[in-house]
């Protein structure tokens, strides 16, 4: 569901070839970046009705996420989310925000639950490409759209928020006789 406008800064004119080869995927590699943005997904659940109510839900949705902001990730993911919902423990799950070049970025889901306003928290866990090394977080609650039909899903979320910083993907350092630890 982002990269600071989906392309790395260019070098600055007086850079050489060669450095602008050595330079970084990333020139703005561990800068922290916020955003906001929407989030439409379709899906389905599955309900386990419990003790009277209470429930438990395992539900998968995907669907488009678009970010704003001027240092956002990207400007839109596809989006995948996966979890377990209990009226008594709430919400644990998991997402993956996919680039048009193929990067992704990974993260935990946990909130109060799936139902109508309640707050979703997603923590960044990593990613790949130019996302290796991600951290930060991001909210948002969920709105159903439409009426449940069978076990189908429509939706979207509200306030999406979040910041990210993008790490540097992690580098063998020399040892002292000059090879890769």
């Amino acid at each position: 569901m982002m990269t600071a406008c989906g392309q790395p800064a260019s070098p600055p004119a007086s850079q050489t070839a060669s450095q602008a080869a050595s330079a970084p995927a990333t020139s703005a590699a561990d800068d922290v970046r916020s955003f906001s943005g929407d989030w439409t997904v379709t899906g389905n659940r599955r309900v386990m009705n419990l003790l009277p109510g209470q429930q438990a839900v395992i539900f998968q949705v995907s669907g488009s996420m678009m970010l704003s902001g001027k240092q956002r990730l990207n400007r839109a993911f596809q989006s995948e989310a996966m979890g377990f919902s209990d009226t008594t423990t709430g919400l644990q799950g998991r997402s993956v925000w996919t680039d048009e070049h193929g990067d992704k970025v990974f993260s935990e889901l946990s909130g109060e639950g799936f139902g109508p306003s309640q707050l979703i928290e997603g923590k960044f866990t990593g990613g790949t490409g130019r996302y290796t090394g991600i951290s930060g977080e991001y909210s948002f609650k969920w709105q159903r759209l439409g009426a449940i039909e069978d076990d189908e899903l429509a939706g979207r979320v509200v306030g999406l928020q979040g910041s990210a910083r993008l790490g540097s993907p992690n580098v063998n350092s020399p040892t002292a006789a000059g090879g890769s630890r």
